[in-house]
């Protein structure tokens, strides 16, 4: 017997249950489909945020307070508080880091905004006037605030898209006066929209970060410093100056026992797609148990098949088949169920995962890409393969092991 008439006679033998073969595959397809929406949302939400981060500018170097956590034995070494007025001015300093064009102290917190009677809770941010040029914040209306606002300590404030909507409508914002955290803020600008972004500047609040830190959050020290290489050729550099600076004030002598951190963007987009593909690959590992589970089922079905088939597969072995032609026209009809499983799995998982990126880009702000994983695609095809052969071995060698004169007896 041919290999081509093997292939016939298992397409035949698939095909006279057709109803029995459809019901076989349904854990195949799951666990296939579920592999496809995992890998092709999770590529869609690492290009997401990879995207988020480049918005930020290709130049920034990003500085935090307190040592940088490496894992959760690490969660009480972090002192927030370290980043101080000092530190902005050491760095501001053009000897200490020639390699820097901007620098720019962050605070930051949440809180409620309420104007007459409307209220919504947004993120506030308290910088300075150069926060405008690092983030590339067009202003709709109005203005930002200025470094006298600064030194002032004024009560001004830039709202975001968002917030200019929830609190005034259709209205003009600038001028008007909003309660956040018990003080009164003039409105002096609002945002262009900006949609998804790695901050989410349109349900923001912007304030002069001496505000921020008196009347609003009540601290002495910055939560981050933004800066700004004079180019990118210069970021590793810069960072490098911003260490040396930061050690210098704080007198340290082991970089180990730093009591800031440095990340650069590249760094940060490097981490981001770290964690983003390793919970990618933790959720398709997860979803791959119902292809197991789908195998098993193959398995049960197939050896019914073999129970039900015993006279015919007496009458083959009476005609001439061999050992070896028997277990392998079964192997292949278990093989072609898992095979055509997968096939349906990729298709339904490809279109599901089209739908649910179209409907997130139609229905919200975030501009959600549709990917189609390619190597969630082999991958699938691949295993339900492997599960066809492995799980369809058994109840083929059941059914070439079976004596021809027993199974022609069969009833």
């Amino acid at each position: 017997m041919t290999f081509k008439h093997s292939i016939n006679t298992a397409f035949r033998g698939l095909e006279a249950n057709r109803a029995r073969s459809l019901l076989t595959v349904l854990g195949i397809v799951i666990g296939v489909t579920a592999i496809m929406l995992v890998m092709s949302l999770g590529q869609g939400a690492q290009d997401l945020i990879l995207d988020q981060v480049k918005g930020m500018g290709t130049r920034t170097v990003i500085i935090g307070g307190g040592r940088e956590p490496t894992g959760p034995s690490d969660a009480g070494q972090i002192f927030n508080d370290s980043l101080k007025k000092r530190d902005l001015d050491l760095l501001e300093r053009r000897e200490n880091t020639p390699s820097l064009k901007y620098v720019m102290p962050l605070v930051f917190g949440a809180s409620g905004a309420s104007y007459q009677s409307d209220t919504f809770n947004l993120t506030i941010f308290g910088a300075s006037p150069l926060m405008e040029k690092i983030f590339d914040m067009p202003i709709k209306d109005g203005s930002f605030f200025t470094d006298e606002d600064i030194r002032a300590r004024a009560k001004h404030v830039v709202i975001g898209n968002k917030v200019k909507t929830e609190l005034f409508g259709a209205d003009d914002a600038v001028g008007k006066v909003i309660k956040m955290k018990g003080h009164n803020f003039r409105v002096i600008g609002v945002l262009a929209q900006r949609g998804q972004d790695f901050f989410n500047f349109d349900e923001a609040a912007i304030i002069p970060y001496t505000t921020a830190q008196e009347y609003v959050l009540g601290i002495k020290h910055f939560s981050r410093i933004i800066t700004e290489a004079q180019s990118e050729a210069l970021i590793n550099e810069a960072a490098e100056e911003i260490k040396l600076t930061l050690r210098e004030a704080h007198d340290i002598t082991d970089p180990d026992k730093d009591d800031f951190f440095v990340i650069t963007q590249v760094d940060l987009a490097g981490r981001l797609s770290e964690i983003t593909s390793v919970l990618t690959i933790f959720l398709a590992a997860v979803a791959a148990i119902s292809l197991i589970v789908g195998g098993i089922g193959i398995m049960n079905i197939m050896l019914v098949s073999v129970t039900e088939r015993t006279k015919e597969i007496g009458l083959r072995k009476a005609l001439g088949a061999t050992y070896r032609n028997i277990l392998t026209q079964f192997l292949l009809e278990a093989i072609m169920l898992t095979g055509m499983g997968g096939l349906f799995g990729i298709a339904m998982g490809t279109f599901l995962s089209w739908a649910i990126s179209t409907g997130i880009t139609r229905f919200t702000n975030i501009a959600w890409t549709f990917s189609f994983p390619i190597s969630a695609a082999l991958l699938g095809i691949g295993v339900s393969g492997a599960i066809g052969l492995i799980f369809g071995l058994y109840p083929a060698r059941k059914a070439a092991q079976k004596s021809p004169i027993e199974a022609l007896r069969y009833e």
